[in-house]
């Protein structure tokens, strides 16, 4: 009988091995949850740019590619523009800043990671889709919209709904499963950066490395690794 491999991680010396999903003792998937940037898209060529300019033009500093994206662990767009500022902002700045994100993808393009396509459409074969992101659900809209993704999802929550228990708090991934009607232990949470590996464990998740995420350095916090998106299927034992 063929038995499907998960290949995990040796966390004292970061190596990957592959264990029979048997002997590690987990329940089938039902469904398997995204981070969105870093994960699903690529989305560093807008994001900051937007960030960038907007706080900029509310009296805040300048600020560079890398600690826009160092802040994205914050939260949501309101939380980090809130933590550069100084001060609370108002729903007409959050749109602002939305209306120059959608700007930004209209002139640049935003583009799903290469075998990210190809990957949802062999899951949905077997089991629910859903996203879980840090960002707001304006980001979600303008980003997976930009990107041709938003219809492969059946649910996608937005860190706004869960404020202020955002990542690693596991309320944001949980509000997920419960919509997609699935316990969290029969799901697969697939993220770029260890705080998605903390959140997958809250919930009582698998934690999944996209290796190819652009905040992707440590996987020792994960359960699962995945070098490129179309491994997921095999990697999960869902082929």
């Amino acid at each position: 009988m063929w038995i499907p491999l998960w290949t995990i991680v040796d966390i004292a010396s970061d190596m990957v091995r592959p264990v029979s999903s048997a002997a590690m003792d987990l329940p089938p998937l039902e469904a398997v949850v995204f981070d969105m940037d870093g994960t699903l898209i690529d989305s560093s060529g807008v994001v900051p740019t937007a960030f960038t300019a907007t706080i900029e033009e509310l009296g805040g500093p300048t600020l560079d590619r890398d600690e826009v994206i160092a802040s994205y662990v914050l939260g949501p767009p309101a939380t980090i523009m809130e933590h550069f500022l100084g001060r609370s902002v108002e729903p007409s700045e959050i749109d602002g800043y939305h209306a120059r994100l959608r700007g930004e993808a209209e002139r640049r393009g935003v583009q799903p990671y290469p075998g990210i396509p190809e990957a949802l459409e062999a899951l949905a074969r077997s089991v629910g889709l859903g996203v879980f992101t840090n960002a707001d659900l304006g980001n979600v809209d303008v980003l997976l919209g930009a990107a041709g993704l938003r219809d492969r999802f059946a649910v996608v929550v937005g860190a706004d709904e869960v404020a202020p228990n955002f990542k690693p708090a596991a309320d944001g991934l949980l509000l997920a499963c419960e919509r997609l009607e699935v316990p969290a232990t029969r799901t697969a949470y697939v993220g770029d950066s260890p705080q998605d590996g903390e959140t997958a464990h809250h919930a009582g998740a698998l934690a999944v490395a996209a290796r190819w995420g652009h905040l992707m350095e440590d996987v020792g916090g994960f359960d699962v690794v995945a070098d490129r998106p179309t491994d997921l299927p095999g990697v999960l034992g869902l082929t």
